[in-house]
């Protein structure tokens, strides 16, 4: 057991470190458990948890955030989890599933103990947010709040999987988690921990030999990472196992306890569809009450606090000023029924992007400024949902097209579309453990770890920090395989929020291949950025075997056309007068999806590459076109 006080807490803080909590098949889960104190003794009395549970380490997450002591501190039990299968916790990694069951149990044995007051709280990010709604969705009784920060709704749909499409990161995941994860069983050779970890084949590497063949990688030495790892590559159809609540808690929000949840989220996050698609889905079947705080934020715990995303910036305002406190304020008003303004709050609070100037901070970011604003349901009441078509020419405005145009590129799988920014997270890789250091427990993760893909808004420009991007380094939209199609220039600003789809007309010489949409708001030259500046607001794909749904695989006869609708993740931006909408459409968008062989073999085991002459039809026939959430500019604003 540990104390310790800082100046402004009003409680000592006593530890009770690695209780084994037996879940009910008998695998013990290490946790931490944080006692409010006086000196050596804990407060008396039965209080409100809060409850976390991580895959990063608990002690870890306890020294990079402080969560646990500071609500400890301020009269709450704080405890924490290892997960199943990793660090100081039993079993083995099985990406997502026992989290459901793992958590409901943990909940239940809080509730049996003496000092619970039989109200629980819950916050996390990411896999943390995951195992909160996969707990909520077995409807735990003694649930009493949560606070999911970016966070899915349907793996599947729109996080792990992507229109048909595999998000790359959750590869990544198990190449650099396996070599941080020290618990003992996993590695119980310590010639394992070796080869993950000295001189190991990156990630960065590995993906320029996909697909990835089971037992050729260092996967094979952790199978139980392994396993997962090949099954969520290779089970693309839409099956039970993605129906699981773990991984689909939308199919259970009717399951989940009345109670009140702060579902957060970013512009530029890695689950920003899904994070609206819980607040929508929740807040018309719940009292709650239910809220929503979306911000131009990346993907993370820390990112909340910051004032920009990649290489773009968004003034001082963007930037929440404790995402700790604001935490604090949640819980002391739904756990503890403590007066509080948030109780006046309108159920919507989102960063508008945009209406910056445009120069250069003194950071190097490109200024794009913004705005909050409270809003009382998602999608707002007062959008004009406006198609903007796409004309052969490349234009693409609110006029039908009356001719029927078409534009005929090659898809070369072996040449991708390299990823400049969006809405990624833990794409990274894992550098070798530092000189002299044989074992990764003194080796934190963050001094080791970089991205391979960067989260964000960038100009739509290559750029060597790009992985795939390659010298001369010219404009993503001067590629062959990338369509362009542009508005004129803006006379007036125009406000888009809100959910995006991209209909088009396509055809394709191969019996499957992909297709790409990405939404970027175009500056005009300026001296600060002379050439201007394209900045790419939200971006999706569409696996053409998919383009009838989910469930099954359907190949598309060479040459016959097809409607495709790709849905691009929700965002707000004001677009300001003087800039143009643009809208790119190619085949693909790597290393942030998994790349299509163009050959209908089944995705993740093919061993064949081809071309594919891909072609989107415009016209009044083949209306191929984009839907923009537009808002009214109200003088107000």
């Amino acid at each position: 057991m540990t104390t310790a006080r800082s100046p402004e807490a009003l409680h000592d803080v006593i530890v009770e470190r690695d209780v084994m909590v037996t879940m009910r098949d008998g695998v013990r889960l290490a946790t931490d458990v944080f006692f409010p104190a006086t000196g050596q003794e804990r407060i008396p009395g039965a209080h409100a948890a809060v409850f976390h549970r991580t895959p990063y380490r608990k002690e870890d997450t306890e020294e990079s955030l402080g969560f646990c002591r500071f609500f400890a501190q301020r009269g709450y039990i704080a405890v924490i989890q290892d997960c199943r299968g990793t660090f100081s916790s039993e079993g083995d990694v099985n990406f997502l599933i026992p989290e459901a069951e793992d958590g409901f149990d943990t909940l239940a044995w809080i509730d049996q103990q003496p000092w619970s007051n039989g109200k629980v709280g819950s916050w996390g990010t990411s896999w943390s947010s995951w195992t909160q709604t996969a707990m909520a969705a077995l409807g735990p009784a003694n649930l009493a709040s949560m606070v999911p920060n970016m966070s899915g709704a349907s793996a599947h749909e729109s996080s792990v999987r992507h229109g048909g499409a595999l998000e790359l990161r959750f590869l990544a995941w198990a190449f650099w988690h396996s070599a941080t994860n020290t618990q003992a069983a996993l590695k119980a050779d310590p010639a394992i921990d070796a080869a993950l970890n000295l001189g190991a084949t990156s990630f960065a590497d590995w993906i320029t030999r996909m697909p990835l063949r089971k037992g050729q990688t260092q996967l094979k030495l952790v199978p139980a990472y392994e396993d997962w790892a090949f099954r969520i590559f290779t089970e693309a159809d839409f099956t039970d196992y993605w129906k699981h609540p773990s991984f689909a808690p939308a199919l259970f929000w009717d399951d989940f306890p009345d109670i009140p949840i702060w579902i957060v989220g970013g512009w530029y996050d890695s689950y920003t569809r899904a994070t609206l698609q819980n607040y929508e889905g929740l807040s018309s079947r719940k009292r709650g009450p239910v809220r929503v705080l979306v911000g131009p934020w990346t993907h993370g715990s820390a990112t909340v606090e910051d004032s920009h995303a990649g290489d773009v910036d968004f003034g001082e305002e963007a930037a929440l000023k404790s995402f700790r406190d604001l935490h604090l304020k949640w819980f002391d008003w739904t756990l503890k029924g403590a007066e509080s303004s948030l109780a006046d709050d309108a159920p919507v609070r989102i960063f508008v992007m945009g209406g910056g100037d445009g120069h250069r901070t003194v950071s190097g970011r490109l200024f794009h400024g913004g705005r909050w604003r409270e809003e009382w349901e998602w999608p707002l009441a007062r959008t004009a949902f406006t198609p903007y078509y796409l004309h052969g020419e490349g234009h693409l405005s609110t006029e039908p097209p009356t001719e029927e145009t078409s534009t005929t590129y090659r898809f070369d799988p072996a040449d991708p579309v390299p990823s400049i920014g969006g809405n990624v997270s833990s794409l990274s890789a894992l550098d070798s453990l530092p000189a002299g250091i044989a074992d990764p427990a003194y080796a934190p993760r963050a001094s080791r770890i970089h991205s391979v893909m960067s989260p964000g808004g960038f100009d739509q420009v290559e750029h060597p920090d790009f992985y795939g991007c390659q010298p001369p380094y010219l404009p993503l939209g001067s590629r062959r395989d990338i369509l362009v199609y542009e508005t004129p220039v803006l006379a007036a600003d125009m406000e888009i929020t809100g959910p995006i789809e991209v209909v088009l007309w396509v055809s394709s010489s191969a019996p499957d291949t992909d297709f790409t949409a990405k939404l970027i708001d175009v500056y005009p030259p300026s001296p600060w950025y002379p050439h201007g500046y394209a900045l790419n607001l939200t971006d999706s794909i569409l696996r053409l075997r998919y383009r009838n749904g989910p469930d099954r695989a359907e190949s598309l006869p060479p040459g016959e056309i097809a409607q495709i609708v790709i849905i691009l993740y929700p965002t707000s931006n004001l677009f300001s007068a003087g800039h143009r909408l643009r809208l790119d459409i190619s085949s693909s968008n790597f290393p942030r999806f998994d790349v299509n062989p163009n050959t209908g073999d089944p995705i993740g085991t093919e061993r064949r590459r081809q071309g594919a002459d891909n072609t989107v039809h415009c016209g009044a026939k083949y209306a191929s076109h984009i839907v923009l959430p537009v808002i009214p500019i109200t003088a107000e604003r």
